[in-house]
């Protein structure tokens, strides 16, 4: 079940990273506006229609995965999406990752393998109480709405793009979280007791919200704000969804230490990335 998994995990990363490859190209033909606005003038690209095919083919993977495992691996592993993404926008945009951005490639693998291998992730359900979820959906909608409270009057725009993102990465660990819910209500009751359970329309109502924010974190500035905050914010705050939600277990302890070391790898790898490389994955380049 742990295998099956990661490999969907993994498969989904790449199926988003082809998604965000062509959100990313439609998005750097859009110069000016935002929310809804941004939202109508994407849907009218091509690139955009199949940026979306990608998102809806990751949704699919990521809830196999979610069901057949923890959500502190499965939501770690998306961190791949940012190394695939780079292999789909090099020949979309005619270009080539230079050395140093391979480099960054293996710290980011390098360090995501680290993390998982110490904290090893173990022990899930795909169900929790409504006693538990009542504090997490204050706490996670609280912290969005706060994160883009702080974004609009930002004058800076890198720092209105993290904040963006922030509230992005938020909105997608809890679409993780009501997705894995609402696929166990399915894979252990049937598609009827799926249609009648919250977490179905939870998570589409998520998974569109934190859509919307990513759009307009990757349009309101440069990605080196904004890649960070999505990376890591998704990483880590689906690891606190899935120890408090779904009793899932992670190593502490003087574990902690190479969790960290991976943590920062993984944290050198996507600036270096996003800084090495802004003429392949920032949208106002």
């Amino acid at each position: 079940m742990i295998a099956l998994a990661v490999v969907c995990a993994v498969a989904g990363a790449a199926s988003n990273a082809v998604g965000t490859a062509f959100q990313r190209k439609a998005a750097s033909t859009v110069s000016r506006g935002g929310g809804l606005g941004l939202m109508i003038a994407l849907v009218r690209r091509p690139a955009w229609s199949i940026g979306i095919a990608g998102v809806v083919g990751a949704a699919v993977f990521q809830a196999l995965a979610l069901v057949n495992g923890p959500m502190a691996l499965v939501q770690p592993l998306f961190v791949l999406e940012l190394p695939f993404a780079l292999l789909v926008v090099a020949p979309l945009m005619h270009r080539r990752l230079p050395a140093a951005g391979w480099r960054a490639v293996a710290g980011l693998v390098g360090g995501l393998a680290l993390v998982l291998a110490a904290a090893a992730p173990s022990g899930t359900r795909n169900e929790a109480a409504m006693v538990r979820w009542l504090p997490v959906l204050a706490l996670t909608l609280g912290a969005m709405v706060l994160a883009v409270l702080l974004a609009r009057p930002a004058r800076s725009s890198l720092f209105r793009a993290a904040a963006l993102a922030t509230a992005a990465a938020i909105g997608n660990a809890l679409t993780a979280a009501l997705m894995k819910s609402a696929t166990g209500v399915l894979a252990d009751s049937g598609f009827t007791a799926f249609l009648r359970t919250w977490q179905t329309y939870g998570f589409a109502l998520a998974g569109v919200g934190a859509l919307l924010l990513l759009e307009n974190s990757l349009q309101a500035g440069a990605l080196v704000a904004s890649q960070p905050a999505l990376t890591l914010g998704d990483a880590t705050v689906s690891l606190l969804l899935g120890v408090a939600l779904f009793g899932e277990h992670v190593r502490t302890g003087w574990w902690l230490l190479p969790e960290l070391a991976g943590v920062l790898l993984i944290l050198w790898g996507v600036l270096r990335l996003t800084r090495v490389v802004p003429h392949l994955i920032d949208p106002h380049r």
